[in-house]
């Protein structure tokens, strides 16, 4: 899957983060933060990004499974993790 949210280089110089949905190609404007609790230790992040369109999908299928820690916007989690 990290194929689909790899940046794709637009004009500006600026790297577009691509929502994680498959075959989805619009820009991402939310991350949702989880983990697997049995593959990853509790302070463990995973994190897939969504457009406006799929955030709710996404977060359903992570929530099902008890994946799902936190949604926030992207800008807000750039801030957070200036590291990447």
């Amino acid at each position: 899957m990290a194929a689909v949210n790899s940046p794709a280089n637009k004009a500006d110089g600026d790297p577009e983060v691509i929502c994680s949905a498959r075959g989805c190609r619009a820009a991402a404007v939310w991350v949702l933060a989880w983990n697997n609790p049995k593959l990853h230790t509790s302070e463990r992040r995973k994190t897939w990004v969504a457009c406006e369109e799929h955030r709710e999908h996404l977060a359903q299928f992570l929530g099902m499974r008890g994946f799902l820690k936190d949604v926030v916007p992207l800008a807000q989690w750039r801030a957070a993790h200036p590291e990447g």
